[in-house]
């Protein structure tokens, strides 16, 4: 084909010896300027590779469920044994990806789903390939927690009046056993655990990052019952019980970090197990025999992965897995521990560990589009010291200097949140631009990251120290614009999400430091934001930025708020939305585009209509990113 329109621009002198390669019907590309067909053809390779997360073990004939995609969007696969062939079991044009078997005898499979990125996902029952929806079909659901013994599903649904996550129980083998267990107010509900009679649960509210209740719920009743003192500004998670009736949980109580324990529901009282950690303990889970807690910590960024004999607090480390992150992991019932791991030169694939030798065992093996992952690069931890002294850190990947010899260009891409954390996994279509453009790339942890205690992610909440994260940019652009590797006439810089917020900030603070910006499903004004963003999670979202119903948080909202400032921003952005984006409403993309345009600047915008708070389905995460590449290519390299 490529040889034919070749012979044709020799015909005809005014034809392109390449077309135009075809946008997705449901992108809208208003300023941006068509993809050339030869853009594809260079990036194919960076475009194919795939990933499989972990998703469960089938209770009785030991397959394991994983997510990855062959298709448009990431669908529920099977895989009997290690290695062994990955056999397709959804297939929707939606993404569907996660689901869990009935624990005990796997009878029935659960899964949720939404619709073109708008979050108000339903819960199905998936056999044969078909989804039968258990849910109403209008309301956001969220499937919490199995009992024990496979015959319940507790799940939180806002089908009541739209905002409140009302907490359910179900058969799901008999949609019409679904009850309403307990009205609540709030959208952060959730169910951690059934207890082993299932005559109560165990249920969180989610109040901040740093601020989680826990509370008995007695499922006949819908009495709530406080597991330890409300008034303390204390995040509890993970709660499950072990064999013996033990309640085990994370908590930060008495620590910077969250610590793994039990919690006594009669008094509250929370007892650390194992070795005292330096960092948090993010996620674990119990073996069925009570025999050993699998856990996890985050240090610096980087996974690992633990064993912890709970009759002896003796504790192993796993160190069959290298340095990477690993993702969600659950021990079977035969006790075999599944999870997903990635790093920068693996892309995110499902192993299982023997808990008895700690033998690592790879169960998929992704693919990554021909290229030899073994040569991407891998990051350098970069520490500095922000505007007050507070030490900040992130990851540097850079290119390699003898492909790509003298200073090079930079990015820095922010990430979302607030409470989130950039950490070195694969890098994707990105590696692109650190293999074949020689182009750099920063993933800083501003204040307001978690991975690093309590108070540091406490450091940016309210309009009042919003801009102190904003200022930690800054000192990573100064401490950057010395480093006799990077040219700091030609940085960059993205973000998405708050990350987003944040790109907007430094488009109008650091204009003087930044070639151009790409802010992606970002947060152009809080005050609109918050009173547009879904009703679900606007009063979540108030404890982090503020809330716009007092006249004082509202006024310093405006103030900080980056369309306030929109005549400052005069260098060329790149501004890319969800059309059915519940988080951060396309609007916001819409008013600082017209904005910018209106004082005369360039803003290229990018709109997907099926899409929400970032793109999920591939052709449109290719075009997304073929038109990102043009974007540097004609404001950061020339």
């Amino acid at each position: 084909m490529k040889k034919l329109l070749l012979i044709a621009a020799l015909a005809l002198p005014m034809a392109p010896a390449f077309a135009d390669a075809p946008k997705p019907d449901a992108l809208v590309a208003d300023g941006v300027p068509p993809v050339p067909d030869e853009l594809p053809v260079q990036t194919r390779p960076y475009m194919e590779f795939r990933t499989a997360s972990f998703s469960g073990w089938h209770p009785t004939d030991k397959s394991m469920l994983i997510a990855t995609r062959f298709g448009n969007t990431a669908q529920l696969h099977r895989v009997a044994g290690p290695m062994m062939d990955r056999k397709q079991i959804s297939f929707e044009a939606e993404p569907v990806g996660g689901g869990s078997w009935a624990p005990k005898t796997g009878d029935i499979l659960l899964t949720q789903k939404d619709i073109g990125g708008n979050e108000f996902y339903q819960i199905y029952a998936l056999k044969d390939g078909k989804l039968t929806l258990l849910t109403d079909g209008k309301s956001r659901n969220s499937i919490n927690a199995w009992s024990d013994d496979g015959e319940l599903v507790a799940y939180t649904s806002t089908r009541r009046n739209g905002t409140d996550n009302d907490i359910y129980v179900m058969n799901p083998r008999d949609p019409s056993t679904s009850r309403m267990v307990a009205e609540v107010k709030g959208g952060g509900w959730n169910v951690g655990a059934f207890s082993p009679d299932k005559k109560s649960a165990v249920v969180g509210q989610y109040l901040s990052v740093s601020n989680v209740d826990m509370s008995l719920l007695d499922l006949a009743t819908g009495k709530m019952t406080p597991i330890g003192d409300h008034t303390k500004d204390i995040a509890i998670g993970g709660a499950s019980f072990a064999p013996d009736g033990s309640l085990w949980v994370t908590s930060d109580e008495g620590s910077d970090f969250q610590r793994l324990g039990t919690i006594d529901i009669a008094t509250g009282k929370f007892t650390p197990r194992g070795p005292a950690e330096k960092w948090d303990v993010d996620s674990f889970d119990i073996s069925p025999d009570g025999s050993f807690i699998v856990y996890e910590t985050n240090e610096a960024g980087m996974s690992k992965l633990k064993l912890l004999d709970p009759k002896t607090n003796n504790v192993r480390v796993v160190d069959g897995l290298p340095a990477g992150i690993i993702g969600g992991f659950e021990v079977s019932e035969w006790g075999e521990i599944g999870v997903t791991f990635t790093s920068a030169r693996s892309a995110a694939d499902a192993y299982s560990v023997d808990p008895k030798t700690s033998k690592v065992t790879r169960w998929t093996e992704s693919e990554t589009g021909g290229l030899d992952v073994s040569k991407n690069v891998e990051p350098e931890l970069l520490t500095v010291k922000s505007f007050d002294g507070l030490p900040v850190s992130g990851f540097l990947y850079r290119p390699d200097p003898a492909k790509f010899p003298g200073k090079r260009p930079m990015i820095m891409n922010v990430h979302g949140g607030p409470e989130g954390q950039s950490r070195p996994g694969f890098q994707g279509r990105s590696n692109y631009l650190l293999n074949e453009m020689g182009v750099a790339i920063f993933y800083p942890n501003v204040r307001g990251s978690t991975g690093y205690g309590k108070k540091f992610v406490g450091l940016d909440n309210g309009p009042f120290k919003r801009e102190d994260s904003v200022k930690d940019m800054g000192a990573f652009l100064g401490t950057l614009a010395k480093d006799p590797s990077l040219d700091a006439s030609r940085f960059g810089l993205a973000g998405g999400s708050y990350g987003g917020y944040m790109c907007y900030a430094a488009a109008v603070q650091f204009k003087d430091k930044l070639r151009a910006t790409n802010c992606i499903v970002a947060i152009s004004n809080f005050v609109t934001f918050l009173e547009n963003t879904q009703s679900y999670r606007r009063d979540l979202r108030r404890v982090e930025y503020g809330d716009e119903r007092d006249p004082v948080q509202r006024a310093k909202l405006l103030e900080i708020s980056p369309l306030t400032r929109v005549a400052e921003i005069t260098k060329p952005m790149f501004v890319v939305t969800g059309g059915n984006d519940p988080r951060v409403p396309a609007s916001e993309a819409d008013q600082i585009v017209k904005a910018i345009r209106d004082k005369g600047g360039v803003a290229w915008h990018l709109l997907g209509k099926n899409e929400g708070h970032g793109f999920a389905k591939k052709e449109n995460v290719d075009y997304q990113f073929w038109s990102t590449l043009m974007f540097w290519k004609q404001n950061l390299l020339n």
